[in-house]
């Protein structure tokens, strides 16, 4: 059953705000950040991984004491963690959650069905 009102498009309100030029923009803005800082981290973390599993010989390597290249690797991973976290909260606080509200907005008022 169609969620529409008879005489508009077949779709349902949710297709409608999917198929919308607003939404897609939105998708696109999201995806453009998403994506590059998820493949960063990934790599990031992989290597990581790889390092402990392949290359016991660097990551052993003293550096200050007992701590090694491992453990300050390994302490890195949740810096970046955080870092990250941080950096896409302020970018949906000034980008993403604005554009989402607005089209929020649109929808409420009847602008996009």
């Amino acid at each position: 059953m169609s969620q529409t009102p008879v005489g508009r498009s077949s779709g349902t309100s949710y297709e409608e705000v999917q198929a919308s030029e607003e939404f897609a923009v939105l998708r696109k803005n999201f995806r453009r950040f998403v994506f590059p800082v998820s493949a960063f981290f990934l790599t990031w973390y992989f290597a990581y991984v790889l390092l402990a599993a392949y290359a016991k010989d660097f990551m052993s390597i003293k550096l200050v004491g007992n701590i090694n290249v491992g453990l300050v690797l390994g302490l890195l991973q949740f810096v970046s963690t955080f870092a990250i976290t941080m950096i896409y909260a302020r970018w949906a606080d000034r980008q993403f959650d604005p554009a989402a509200e607005s089209l929020r907005e649109h929808i409420e008022s009847g602008e996009i069905k």
